[in-house]
């Protein structure tokens, strides 16, 4: 990408009002996109899911921790089973995700908890736990359906093959990765009311760039994004002078 061009600041002014003023257009669009999310209706959760973690098995409302709202990111792993040597890690973009969490304290204030869920066995996440050197609360759903159920793991014994609210039939023309035996990525927001647990919302996709806090101010930079998701790597994987 070549270089923006050298103006004087007075033209630069201009320029950046002009830009002002789209930007203001886009956060307004944003606000209002934001409040329908917020009112979107919700599903009663009657299934029964178990989670195994580190303090072992637990049940979808104790994902809660006691709080009023759960946000679960659906973090996709590697299967060694899907023949590729070196896999039964979590998936470089998961991982480029979660590496943008920051402290949970603040989404605890504010009544909200926030877990990443896999389909792995729990020894396989807690190594790559140990890898990453995170803390941040991970529980393996491999007994469960849980995955499935909200489509970001793909077997039609199981469930209807689904992502991002697309069919079988539409995914094998505009994402034929998405193929039975895969896991994809989302995220899946919940409410509890006591004891009873309801959805809310769930994204796929490119709508998870929200969560991508590197993106927001690799966009402030003229060189941009440079790479698409896919294309970042496990942190540790990149040369001294990164």
């Amino acid at each position: 990408m070549q270089s923006p061009r050298v103006v004087p600041r007075d033209e630069w002014l201009v320029a950046r009002k002009e830009l002002l003023t789209k930007e203001k257009e886009a956060t307004r669009a944003k606000d209002a996109v934001d409040a329908a999310r917020r009112a979107l209706p919700m599903v009663a959760v009657d299934k029964r899911y178990v989670f195994e973690g580190a303090g072992g098995q637990v049940g979808l409302p104790d994902l809660f921790e006691g709080r009023r709202q759960l946000i679960v990111y659906h973090f996709m792993w590697r299967h060694a089973a899907s023949g590729h040597p070196g896999e039964d890690q979590g998936c470089p973009t998961c991982s480029f995700l979660t590496d943008n969490i920051g402290d949970l304290a603040h989404l605890h204030a504010s009544d909200t908890s926030l877990v990443l869920v896999s389909r792995a066995p729990l020894e396989s996440i807690e190594r790559f736990r140990q890898r990453m050197g995170w803390s941040l609360p991970w529980y393996s759903s491999y007994d469960s359906d849980f995955n499935y159920d909200f489509h970001t793991s793909f077997d039609e014994d199981i469930a209807p093959v689904e992502y991002n609210y697309a069919d079988k039939a539409t995914l094998a023309q505009t994402m034929p990765y998405i193929i039975p035996g895969t896991d994809g990525a989302g995220v899946s927001v919940f409410l509890r009311d006591r004891d009873r647990v309801f959805h809310i919302y769930s994204a796929y996709s490119r709508g998870l760039d929200q969560l991508m806090g590197t993106y927001q101010y690799l966009d402030l930079t003229p060189l941009g994004r440079q790479k698409h998701a896919v294309e970042f790597l496990h942190h540790d994987q990149y040369g001294a002078g990164a």
